[in-house]
């Protein structure tokens, strides 16, 4: 089955976390690195340390998505594993996962459980809204309506008439924007309760550029909030879900500038930014300064 699946990875910045990720890896496995920037020392430096690894540079800072989209343009297997790079997978992740793939019929998408998230044996844990499952289940998956991005295993031939990621989505909601699609169109998506990932979550660049991804974090999470209403609910809907943020925003920036905390002041003018960027029709436009 190591035949049938490609594991994608988008990096930027993330030398501190790539090399636990890969490390972690069966090396039967293919891995497409996709690096947001054209450090040919960095793509040199993996593809001489993993044989299985095929690292491509977009050039520049292309987003999330439209860089996984790339990746998957270049998987020539049946199944492609969305993985961030500040994951770790088990010695039985893999094995686990395509044990899961002749066992359901069906499905666009599958997901593991994040193992922080595990509870003790036995125990249920919350997979979303009021969804549960029971750990007790053998290899049969939870069907439910969205998961979190950090790990994505997609079924590409699902995908023909869905097409991937929304190129517009710079970062955030875009697996959820995917999700939905896949639900739209009376499509499948699982958990698995049998299949583990550990995420540190947040730490997939280095740490030196903390704050300037904390104002892009900010920036887009905002601006990908709006877009990801408009397009499914229209633009008036969005104002509405969207308009206590900015006000908070605005109220915070001022109040952390006047008592001279300039460094939160600034996050929360990120915050607004971005929202009045999505509010009149500019695309994701924003990059970290570093």
């Amino acid at each position: 089955m190591s035949k049938d699946i490609t594991i994608v990875i988008t990096t930027f910045r993330s030398k501190d976390v790539i090399f636990k990720c890969l490390n972690s890896i069966d090396k039967n496995y293919p891995v497409i690195v996709v690096e947001n920037s054209k450090n040919d020392e960095f793509k040199k430096e993996l593809e001489s340390k993993y044989n299985n690894v095929k690292c491509f540079l977009s050039g520049s800072n292309i987003g999330y998505g439209r860089a996984n989209n790339y990746g998957i343009s270049k998987t020539k297997t049946k199944y492609a594993l969305i993985l961030n790079p500040d994951t770790q997978l088990y010695s039985e992740t893999l094995k686990n996962f395509s044990s899961s793939i002749s066992q359901i019929n069906s499905f666009a998408i599958l997901a593991p459980i994040n193992q922080d998230d595990v509870p003790e044996k036995n125990e249920k844990i919350e997979i979303k809204k009021n969804e549960e499952i029971n750990l007790k289940y053998s290899n049969v998956g939870k069907s439910v309506d969205d998961v979190r991005g950090f790990a994505m295993l997609l079924n590409l031939i699902e995908f023909r008439d869905i097409g991937f990621f929304d190129n517009n989505f710079f970062i955030y909601y875009e697996e959820i924007d995917l999700c939905k699609r896949v639900i739209q169109k009376g499509k499948k998506i699982y958990v698995l309760p049998n299949v583990k990932i550990l995420h540190s979550g947040g730490q997939s660049h280095d740490s030196s550029i903390n704050y300037e991804m904390e104002l892009s974090r900010n920036w887009h999470w905002m601006w990908s909030s709006f877009y990801y209403y408009k397009k499914h609910y229209g633009y008036f809907f969005a104002f509405i879900k969207i308009l206590k943020k900015l006000l908070s925003s605005l109220i915070k920036s001022i109040f952390f500038l006047i008592i001279f905390n300039k460094s939160k002041s600034k996050i929360y003018f990120y915050r607004m930014w971005g929202i009045i960027n999505a509010m009149i029709g500019k695309e994701s436009w924003y990059r970290p300064n570093i």
